[in-house]
């Protein structure tokens, strides 16, 4: 995406007052449930201001047109699963692996999922409004967050918990992007936050127990040849 491109879909302006604030959001609300309701070929700035309840002039005080309307919402979204996972970090510090798998699954997935519909249609424009970049910034804050919790466990000793942080946020995107892609039911959040809390605490037991500075048996497959 060229330069250009890119800053027609940045917000006009940031919100300062409340009462700005809330007509943002009221276009965000908006925003997704014109989407979900109708689809991205019938998303226009004209039925979002209906919706939101303000005047096109003042939704285009914010948003230029409806992609830059769908990054900010996919932003926000992301920002929130960020959010919920950074808490949840900070409230296991020191705890032992498998409290923190449990908590950690369960906030990325109830932020993730918790309106399945919503994630399913931010997940099918996200190519279309700088997703892969927006997604970026979101990873960045976790691995950060995952790292710092997993290098207090009380029980557990990771020598690489920056690595370890990146390949389990690599396994929960993963099971969310598969299920996403698929149109999972909504009752499959559950039996998805169970798997991925076996997953995250196995993992992190074995990476425990191996020591990255030497490719000892314990680290590494069996050859089976």
């Amino acid at each position: 995406m060229s330069k250009a491109a890119a800053v027609r879909l940045q917000p006009r302006k940031t919100p300062r007052q409340a009462r700005s604030t809330a007509s943002v959001e009221a276009i965000l609300e908006a925003t997704i449930q014109v989407l979900v309701k109708e689809g991205r070929a019938r998303l226009t700035t004209t039925r979002v201001a209906q919706r939101a309840g303000v005047s096109v002039g003042t939704l285009y005080q914010y948003f230029p047109n409806k992609s830059s309307m769908l990054q900010a919402l996919l932003k926000h979204h992301l920002d929130g699963v960020a959010g919920a996972v950074e808490q949840a970090c900070e409230e296991v510090r020191g705890k032992r692996v498998g409290e923190m798998a449990e908590a950690i699954t369960g906030a990325f997935v109830q932020a993730k999922f918790r309106h399945l519909d919503a994630s399913a249609a931010l997940y099918a424009v996200s190519d279309d409004v700088e997703g892969k970049r927006i997604a970026r910034g979101m990873h960045v804050r976790v691995i950060r967050a995952l790292g710092d919790a997993f290098a207090t466990a009380s029980d557990r000793r990771l020598a690489e918990p920056m690595a370890v942080a990146e390949a389990v946020l690599g396994a929960m995107a993963g099971v969310s992007r598969s299920m996403l892609e698929r149109g999972a039911a909504a009752g499959a959040m559950a039996i998805m936050d169970r798997e991925l809390t076996v997953m995250v605490r196995a993992y992190l037991q074995a990476a425990a127990a191996c020591d990255p500075t030497s490719l000892t048996a314990a680290c590494l497959p069996k050859d089976r040849g």
